[in-house]
């Protein structure tokens, strides 16, 4: 009977383990979550809600933060409005209701990103922009309270260098032109603010600006500005193009009209570069949009993975003047 008794005993005790290391085991699974290993981290599904990539600009941040992705472990839902609000907004809503992990905005507009960016945060989904900004009334160094972040170029300050340039290129003064973009673009006045006062502090009535048409972000359209306000203008010194491509177009014009005008470009892009080592474009500023697209992910990564809090900052890369005398100083990235 002693020797039954601690038989039972010892197959008792042994249960008892048994039960002890299930408990432990199920302990340590739930709190590294459902069916992840030891010392997994958790994964993430961002949704990218871009403006047109058809366009290269927004083609080369989808690139880039694609590719920031992939090393982050991260999926992305890359989503293009086609240059279209409504689809936009579309876009948005469907990436709420997949209930991904976050939202990375490439806003077309700041008064509707902002509806998008309050129907997001409403879900619970930490949204943040890049290239572009929220709300019509918002001052870049103080972003929509409802983002995480915004990552973006710094637009004033590439207006301040393109004036600079200008004066540089033309150090006589004379009559200036700006090929501006499609309507409702906010770059159409922060790329332009501080060129302005660039031209203003270089001397009174030195530098005019005799003339602003839309080139809508083409090449296309840049020529047809340019050749009309040559045909009304044909003593303009200088063109200001708020991006490369309409600064290409622009080229052409200036070269079929047989002016001397200069031409200063904003973006850095393959075009652009090209056109500067040829000659047909004084400068441009150089723009990283790849580079802008890793560092969103990056970003948006860091706030969930609670290395990056506080209210929302505005981050902006460098983005240097570039002429013929640096122009192998610019990667084009798009």
């Amino acid at each position: 009977m002693k020797t039954m008794l601690s038989a039972t005993a010892f197959v008792a005790s042994l249960a008892c383990a048994a039960v002890a290391l299930s408990a432990c085991s199920t302990e340590q699974t739930s709190s590294q979550g459902a069916g992840q290993p030891a010392g997994a981290t958790k994964s993430y599904t961002f949704g990218l809600a871009n403006q047109q990539e058809s366009v290269t600009f927004p083609a080369a941040l989808a690139k880039g933060a694609k590719a920031k992705a992939a090393e982050l472990g991260v999926k992305i839902v890359d989503l293009d409005s086609q240059g279209d609000q409504t689809k936009q907004a579309s876009q948005v809503q469907d990436l709420i209701a997949q209930k991904v992990n976050a939202i990375i905005l490439v806003p077309l507009s700041p008064g509707p990103a902002q509806a998008l960016a309050d129907q997001t945060a409403a879900a619970g989904i930490p949204i943040g922009t890049a290239h572009g900004y929220v709300g019509a009334n918002q001052d870049v160094s103080t972003p929509y309270a409802k983002l995480k972040f915004v990552i973006d170029e710094n637009e004033l300050g590439a207006g301040a260098t393109a004036g600079a340039m200008a004066v540089k290129a033309i150090p006589n003064g004379g009559k200036v032109a700006v090929i501006s973009g499609s309507a409702g673009f906010v770059e159409n006045t922060t790329r332009v603010t501080k060129f302005q006062e660039a031209l203003a502090g270089a001397g009174a009535g030195k530098f005019t600006v005799v003339a602003t048409q839309p080139g809508d972000w083409t090449k296309e359209k840049g020529q047809s500005a340019c050749q009309n306000i040559l045909a009304a203008n044909p003593d303009i010194s200088l063109f200001y193009a708020l991006s490369d491509d309409m600064a290409v177009g622009c080229a052409t014009a200036v070269k079929s009209a047989g002016s001397t005008a200069k031409i200063i470009g904003l973006g850095g892009s393959a075009a652009g570069i090209a056109a500067i080592k040829s000659g047909d474009m004084y400068g441009t500023v150089c723009y990283k949009p790849y580079d802008e697209g890793a560092m969103a992910v990056q970003t948006m990564y860091d706030a969930m993975t609670g290395n990056l809090t506080g209210p929302p900052k505005t981050s902006f890369y460098d983005a240097p003047a570039i002429t013929a005398d640096n122009v192998g100083s610019c990667t084009p990235q798009w």
